[in-house]
């Protein structure tokens, strides 16, 4: 059996420009799931999980283990804070993103299954990704040069 311990991980650095340089560790590769993944995610004061996005193929779950992490969805914008659960459901009403506006650090688990083949979409860089395999890395378009 493989273990993974939410308040010991390793985590890895992130960053982009776009404040999405929260500090990470993948759970699911490091249990040996197939089926089911997840990410911990560590977000000091001011940065995203990930951009606003939603995606085609895949439920996503947030749990709130520290911290007061905001979320925007289609429906405006929540705080969340520790013990919170909540469900992104696959389709543009699943849409989301997690950022940290408070003054302290705050850590995030994000659990998805890992159906293929999968798309996800950004709507504010206008955007997608599409995934076809476990084996093949991710393609990402820009909406409005992709063909028609």
């Amino acid at each position: 059996m493989r273990r993974f311990n939410l308040h010991r991980a390793a985590l890895s650095a992130g960053g982009d420009a776009s404040g999405c340089g929260a500090r990470y560790a993948e759970i699911g590769s490091a249990i040996g799931g197939e089926h089911l993944g997840g990410t911990l995610f560590e977000l000091a004061p001011g940065q995203h999980a990930r951009p606003y996005h939603w995606e085609a193929g895949q439920e996503e779950w947030l749990w709130v283990l520290q911290g007061t992490p905001s979320v925007r969805t289609p429906d405006g914008e929540r705080q969340l804070r520790a013990g919170d659960m909540v469900c992104f459901p696959a389709g543009t009403a699943g849409a989301h993103e997690v950022t940290n506006a408070g003054t302290q650090s705050a850590r995030i688990v994000m659990l998805s299954d890992r159906a293929l083949p999968n798309a996800i979409v950004f709507p504010d860089s206008d955007e997608f990704a599409v995934r076809l395999t476990a084996d093949e890395p991710s393609l990402r378009l820009r909406r409005s040069t992709a063909a028609p």
